[in-house]
């Protein structure tokens, strides 16, 4: 009899866990993954943040050249995670995000996140990211992201 009780138990278990895994929207699924990446990024986690990218994933910086003009730079998201696991040991890189904007359309999500960038509690910049996700096998995944970064009109 207990035995027959523990099987029912565990099967409800099971059914309100798929449920549940079943009823995160596709908005709570991108945020997530994006989330996941900035944990990584406070972690100095670089296989959390490479299990949140495509394999081909673009990263661009809007940059000040030395002649004034603004600039973009590309990062590849090996030499990110390189960057990331240089932090110093004991130095947090905190990237705080508002997440402002998000459009879906079937497999392909647009998301603007204004940030404020902290290392160890000290303000550091602020911008814009505006990431592309792309949902590959059931799973979102970011193919883009493009930001801005600032010193001053953060508010």
């Amino acid at each position: 009899m207990r035995n027959k009780f523990n099987k029912v138990v565990f099967i409800f278990l099971l059914t309100a866990l798929a449920i549940t895994v079943k009823a995160q929207t596709a908005e709570d699924s991108i945020k997530a993954v994006i989330n996941k990446t900035f944990i990584g990024m406070k972690n100095s986690d670089t296989n959390l943040i490479k299990t949140c990218f495509t394999e081909g994933a673009i990263l661009q910086t809007f940059v000040r050249q030395k002649d004034g003009k603004m600039g973009l730079t590309k990062e590849s998201l090996t030499d990110f995670c390189k960057a990331i696991a240089s932090i110093p040991k004991g130095m947090v890189a905190d990237e705080q995000i508002v997440f402002k904007d998000l459009k879906i359309d079937g497999s392909m999500a647009a998301v603007w996140t204004p940030f404020k960038l902290y290392f160890d509690g000290k303000f550091y910049s602020c911008g814009v990211n505006s990431f592309q996700l792309v949902k590959l096998d059931g799973e979102w995944k970011i193919q883009y992201i493009l930001d801005t970064r600032r010193t001053n009109n953060c508010d």
